[in-house]
């Protein structure tokens, strides 16, 4: 039982890591509760269980980092939604000696065991809990970025802790705008986002697996980084690099093939163009292979 949860806890971690992310790393600040924590004790989660919650929480862009078993969310009133998948925590529990075997007491100090938590957002009736956004950070609008997110048709949620595009619901999602440090910083994110909007198979198609295989994914950031920089320089705002940690993905990319940087430059036009083109944009003609 001991070595199940290791290894479970391990593979859903690797499994980020294969990905090329570190979920519960994040460009904007803010929040009122960034660090997992017990929302009945108050008593912050630490270690592994911050590690695992955190990644939970930025992964499926809950707005609240607070968490509670079954029975504590019933004891308060409320009740966990029918459906809801929780979120696994371990407590180690340290071994008396007497309750040890003779021949492991030097080895086994601790037993190990694996309790299921919800999100806040996942229960209902915990009206106490529910999580106030911060608005006392001043806003600052820029109006042709909000006007190429407002006319792009796409359907965005300003919930959580975490921006990305989500195929399988064909949408956005964003932190509230006050958890940002700038307003450049929000638009810089939402314009990335978008971009990866733009590759769903019912507008641009965007589907580059065959040709680059394991490196598909690095080379669908690139070209959001891309389309986004297209973006911001048209809408008079600073560039932000997004997903520094592709850097290397890219550079394997681009050193087996080189026309790769050429065709992922031709696909971010055509993203950009496609989210510009609502605002009565008239792309240019390129020359760019793809």
């Amino acid at each position: 039982m001991k070595q199940s949860i290791y290894e479970r806890i391990t593979d859903a971690i690797v499994a980020d890591f294969e990905q090329g992310v570190a979920p519960w790393v994040k460009p904007w600040t803010g929040s009122a509760d960034p660090v997992p924590h017990n929302a009945a004790t108050q008593r912050a989660y630490r270690g592994i269980n911050h590690l695992l919650l955190g990644m939970r929480c930025y992964a499926d862009g809950y707005r609240t980092n607070g968490w509670l078993t079954f029975r504590q969310a019933q004891e308060r009133g409320g009740t966990v939604r029918r459906g809801e998948k929780g979120a696994t925590v371990v407590l180690f529990k340290p071994l008396d000696k007497d309750e040890a075997p003779v021949s492991s007491v030097l080895k086994r100090r601790a037993i190990i065991r694996a309790f299921t938590v919800f999100n806040i957002d996942q229960t209902e009736g915990l009206d106490d809990l529910e999580p106030t956004a911060d608005t006392s950070i001043p806003w600052d609008p820029h109006e042709s970025a909000e006007r190429v997110i407002d006319q792009s048709g796409a359907d965005i949620r300003h919930q959580g802790f975490q921006a990305f595009y989500a195929p399988s619901r064909d949408c956005v999602y964003l932190p509230e705008r006050a958890l940002f440090p700038s307003a450049d910083g929000y638009y810089a994110t939402a314009l990335h986002e978008l971009s990866h909007w733009t590759g769903h198979k019912s507008r641009l198609d965007r589907d580059f697996s065959g040709r680059f295989g394991s490196e598909a994914y690095a080379v669908e950031e690139l070209i959001a980084e891309l389309s986004a920089a297209f973006l911001s320089a048209h809408c008079r705002i600073p560039g932000q690099l997004q997903h520094s940690s592709y850097i290397a993905s890219w550079l394997k990319v681009l050193k087996s093939d080189k026309r790769a940087i050429f065709t992922a430059a031709a696909q971010a036009q055509k993203a950009a163009d496609y989210l510009l083109k609502p605002m009565g944009q008239q792309p240019e003609v390129s020359q760019q292979a793809a």
